[in-house]
């Protein structure tokens, strides 16, 4: 049995005095009636304990704070409301206080599932809250669901989603960003194939692994490579009885952002030495910035062992949705039931997690798909978070998104586009 989760919760709480030292320390340095407070020691001191307590927290769930949004020329209010809500998953909606709201296109993003929470795309829902009536899946940590409440596979994944497109749909536009591309083709398809009149006007697939044979990497190789078995040897574990999901198989989030951060260490351990150093010289502006991004970079929840095991093999191993073999409740996922439904296909040109044509192979698979019902996106001199995030995102992606949901909101289409654009 693997034991990581036991002592990983057992270093953390051997910890804790040492952090409350630490937390005691930068207090007294930071006072400021201590003469040593403004001093370069004093400074120094203060930034060593702040990074050591940093680096050993244990990061909850971070709030996507978006109070208010501009609509037209007008500040309005923004609430979060839950509008539907299932034991691993909760769909979050932005209600704004404006009259003409209601008449704005619904827009569902879903979240990854893979490690991070949902609050990891709160620029992506802050760009879409001026124009669109927004919701976002928020995922639930499966270390806070208890075992009684059952297993959560990637039919179950599939099934969430159906069931929120029913509720929500069909005057419904679905943005999955990167893992949930496959699940979101895999449910619509399922939707069309049983002629559901709840099947969404459009989807954007956003860096997803939609056929990861295509330019594979180093992610999709190492996959391919190690097999199912490896990842279920090395990567599983039981919660702890310390939380509520006691005893259930789950893939941690510590364990994958270890993964994650392996990867580029280098980069993370000059940024951790330049919050040190911004931290002594009293740059607090840029030291904040670090706090910010770390702050939910850091934030991790873990995955049901069903899940991530069920995802690495039929997606990264088998490649079961563009070969056609994908089963979803022993009915078969065929991609060419897609007649309705217009899909856009966002790529990054620099993506090391999704590699170029991995999410293009969506608009290939469903040739029963008309052509004006399709669209590419390949957005130069960006990344894997900049499909969904960033300057570039904001200027070149998210217009033509708009543009996108907005041709294809009402049946019949009037606007036909081209399949094919490349952005440069």
């Amino acid at each position: 049995m693997n034991f990581s989760y036991v002592w990983y919760d057992t270093a953390h709480w051997l910890l804790s005095p040492a952090r409350a030292a630490s937390d005691f320390t930068k207090h007294f340095f930071d006072n400021p009636d201590n003469p040593l407070t403004n001093t370069p020691y004093g400074r120094t001191v203060s930034a060593a304990c702040e990074l050591f307590e940093r680096t050993t927290r244990r990061y909850g769930k971070p709030a996507f704070n978006l109070p208010t949004t501009m609509i037209g020329n007008e500040e309005v209010a923004v609430t979060e409301r839950i509008v539907w809500e299932h034991p691993f998953c909760r769909v979050v909606s932005f209600e704004r206080d404006h009259a003409g709201a209601k008449e704005q296109p619904k827009l569902l993003i879903v979240a990854p599932m893979s490690g991070h929470y949902a609050t990891l795309l709160r620029g992506t829902v802050e760009t879409f809250l001026p124009t669109h009536q927004v919701m976002i899946t928020d995922w639930i940590d499966a270390r806070m669901v208890p075992l009684a409440e059952g297993a959560f596979d990637l039919d179950d994944y599939i099934d969430y989603l159906k069931d929120i497109f029913r509720a929500f749909g069909p005057d419904l536009s679905v943005m999955a960003v990167c893992q949930p591309a496959v699940p979101v083709i895999a449910a619509i398809a399922r939707l069309e194939a049983e002629n559901d009149p709840s099947t969404p006007r459009s989807m954007i697939l956003m860096g997803g692994p939609i056929d990861t044979r295509r330019s594979p990497t180093a992610v999709n190789r190492l996959a391919e490579e190690r097999g199912i078995e490896w990842f279920r040897q090395h990567c599983i574990t039981k919660v702890p009885p310390s939380h509520p999901g006691f005893w259930r198989d789950v893939y941690p989030g510590f364990q994958q952002l270890s993964g994650f951060m392996a990867m580029n260490i280098d980069r993370h351990l000059t940024a951790h030495y330049e919050m040190f150093n911004h931290l002594v010289d009293g740059d607090g502006d840029s030291a904040e910035k670090h706090r910010e991004f770390y702050d939910e970079y850091l934030a991790v929840m873990d995955l049901t062992a069903e899940f991530y095991l069920q995802t690495v093999e039929k997606v990264f191993v088998n490649h079961e949705l563009p070969k056609g073999e994908m089963m979803h409740r022993g009915e078969s996922v065929d991609l060419m039931a897609i007649r309705r439904c217009a899909i856009m296909a966002v790529e990054g040109e620099r993506d090391d997690i999704s590699g170029v044509g991995q999410t293009l192979a969506a608009l290939d698979l469903t040739p029963n798909l008309s052509s004006d019902k399709k669209l590419y996106h390949l957005q130069a001199g960006v990344g894997h978070y900049g499909v969904f995030n960033g300057s570039r995102f904001r200027a070149q992606i998210a217009p033509r998104i708009v543009e996108f949901i907005e041709n294809h909101r009402r049946e019949p289409v009037r606007k036909k586009q081209s399949r094919a654009e490349v952005c440069s």
